[in-house]
C-alpha cells in the first residue's frame, strides 16, 4: 500500500480529543482519529529533533551512541530500503535540519523539498514576506504534499511530510489565538511576537506570570489549530483523489512541550550568558515523553493499543506494512500485528532519552546552536505503572507512580528503592544489548 507520515513537531498529546484535550480544538485531526487505531501508551526515545527522527528512520535506539549530529553513513535508513523496494519516496518539510552541516536526513527519497522559513535568519526574511495564512510554514508544506500528490497519485509512494510547527515561536495568524485569548494584543511579558520565546528555564524565576504563561499558550493552541487545518486539507486530498483505500496513514511528533508543568516554560533547562550557551539537567517528563500515534490502516476497524511503544518501532512497522524486508540491524518492533488487532508481545519499559553525553561535551541539541553540557542530562525509564527519571550515579533520581501520579507530583525514590532499582536495571540492560561503549556506561552502572 501507500504510505504517508505526517510529522508534526512539539505536538502535544492533549492538543487532541482521543487523548483528553479539554482547550485545544483539533477538530480535523479529531475527527481522523475516529478511523485510526490510536496509541496509548506511545513514547518518545531519542530526544529531541533531530535524534527523534534519527531514531524514526533507522528503528534504532540512537540515543545510546549518537547525538544531534548528521545520520551516519552505515545505518540503513527507512527511505533507502522503500526505495529499493520500487516505492517513489517524497519529503516535503520545513523542520530546518534535515540538510544543513552535511546533516544527511535526506537520504534515499526520490525527491526532497525544504520549504524555507523556519530556520534562524531565513524565518525574519520570509516572515516579511507574509501576507496570507497560505503563506505560513505548516499550510505551504502541507500544500506542497498535496500538489506532489497530484502529480503522483497512480505511484506506489512513501510521502513523509514534516512541520515544525506548532514549536516556537507561536505567531500563528491572529484569528486562531484570539480563540484561546479574547482581544490579544500581540504581547507576551511586554515584548510582541514573534521576538518572545519561551524561557527555557524555570518561569517564575524568569519574572514571568500567570498571565504570560496563559498568553504564551493560547498562541501555542493557536498554531496547533493552524496545522490541524492544514493537515486535515492533507487529508481531504488524500481523499479527493480516491486514495484513503490504498493508503496508510501515520500522524505522530517528536515530544511535547511544558507549560508551566514542573515549573518550566520549555523542553529543557538551558542558559545563554557570555561565555556561551550551556544546558543543565533536564528531566523528561510525561509532558514531553508521551506522545500521540494515530495510525490509519486500510480496511482496519478503528481501535485502541494500550502496549508500550515508541518512536523506534514506526521504522519496521511502516516496513511491514510496505512488505519490505526489515534490516538485521532494527532494534525496535514492528505494530503490525497490533494495528491488525492481533496480539502481540511488547515492550515492559520503554527509554525516553537525551543523547548519553558526559558534562563538558558540547551539543547542537534543540537548535542546532552549539551548547555546553553542564550536567548529566537525565533519561527516563517508563513501565505502564511507573516512570524513573535517572542520570548518573550520584545525580538526583525521581521516581513516579504513573497509575496514581500521573502529573507526576510525589517524588518517591526514597519510599519505593527497590522499584527504582529494577528499572535502573533494566535501562542498564537496554544500553548493553545496543553495545553502548562501556566509557558511556560506566558512569551509570549505579542509581
Amino acid at each position: 500500500m501507500n504510505i504517508v507520515v505526517i510529522v508534526s513537531d512539539t505536538f502535544r498529546r492533549d492538543n487532541l480529543s482521543c487523548y483528553g484535550s479539554k482547550e485545544v480544538r483539533a477538530p480535523r485531526l479529531d475527527s481522523f482519529s475516529e478511523r485510526c487505531v490510536v496509541f496509548d501508551n506511545f513514547y518518545a526515545c531519542s530526544f529531541p529533533t533531530m535524534p527523534a527522527r534519527a531514531d524514526l528512520f533507522t528503528g534504532r535506539w540512537t540515543y545510546t551512541y549518537m547525538g544531534w549530529e548528521p545520520l551516519p553513513s552505515r545505518e540503513n535508513a527507512l527511505a533507502e530500503i522503500l526505495r529499493r523496494s520500487r516505492y517513489t519516496t517524497m519529503a516535503v518539510v520545513d523542520t530546518p535540519f534535515f540538510l544543513r552541516e552535511g546533516y544527511g536526513y535526506d537520504r534515499g527519497f526520490s525527491d526532497f523539498t525544504y520549504i524555507r522559513g523556519q530556520g534562524g535568519g531565513e524565518r525574519r526574511d520570509v516572515n516579511m514576506q507574509r501576507r496570507y495564512e497560505t503563506d505560513y510554514c505548516a499550510p505551504r508544506t502541507m500544500l506542497t504534499a498535496s500538489r506532489w500528490l497530484e502529480r503522483h497519485r497512480k505511484e506506489k509512494f512513501f510521502l513523509y511530510v514534516d512541520t515544525w510547527d506548532p514549536h516556537e515561536p507561536w505567531d500563528p495568524p491572529s484569528w486562531y489565538i484570539e480563540r484561546y485569548y479574547a482581544g490579544f494584543d500581540g504581547r507576551v511579558a511586554g515584548r510582541y511576537y514573534p521576538d518572545f520565546d519561551p524561557c527555557y528555564w524555570f518561569w517564575e524565576e524568569k519574572g514571568l506570570t500567570e498571565e504570560d504563561l496563559k498568553k504564551a499558550y493560547a498562541c501555542y493552541c493557536g498554531e496547533v489549530r493552524m496545522v490541524d487545518r492544514w493537515t486535515g486539507h492533507l487529508l481531504e486530498s488524500l481523499e479527493a483523489m480516491n486514495l484513503m483505500d490504498e493508503t496508510a496513514i501515520i500522524f505522530t511528533t517528536d515530544h511535547g512541550f511544558y507549560f508551566g508543568e514542573h515549573g518550566q516554560l520549555g523542553k529543557a533547562i538551558i542558559s545563554r550568558e557570555k561565555e556561551g550557551i550551556k544546558i543543565y539537567r533536564s528531566p523528561i517528563y510525561e509532558e514531553v515523553a508521551h506522545i500521540p500515534l494515530l495510525a490509519y490502516i486500510p480496511g482496519v476497524e478503528a481501535h485502541r493499543v494500550d502496549s508500550l511503544s515508541c518512536i523506534p518501532d514506526l521504522m519496521p512497522t511502516i516496513l511491514e506494512l510496505a512488505g519490505a524486508d526489515i534490516p538485521d540491524t532494527v532494534q525496535a518492533r514492528s505494530l503490525s500485528p497490533s494495528i491488525m488487532g492481533k496480539r502481540q508481545k511488547s515492550w515492559d519499559f520503554v527509554v525516553t532519552s537525551w543523547p548519553l553525553y558526559t558534562p563538558g561535551e558540547f551539543t547542537r541539541a534543540v537548535d542546532a546552536f552549539e551548547k555546553l553540557v553542564q550536567e548529566f542530562l537525565p533519561s527516563t525509564i517508563t513501565t505502564k505503572e511507573w516512570s524513573l527519571i535517572y542520570s548518573s550515579k550520584g545525580e538526583p533520581a525521581e521516581l513516579y507512580h504513573l497509575t496514581s501520579d500521573p502529573k507526576q507530583e510525589k517524588n518517591l525514590i526514597q519510599e519505593a528503592p527497590q522499584v527504582a532499582e529494577d528499572l535502573h536495571e533494566k535501562f542498564l540492560s537496554r544500553l548493553k544489548e545496543a553495545g553502548t561503549k562501556p566509557t558511556t556506561i560506566n558512569p551509570r552502572l549505579k542509581l
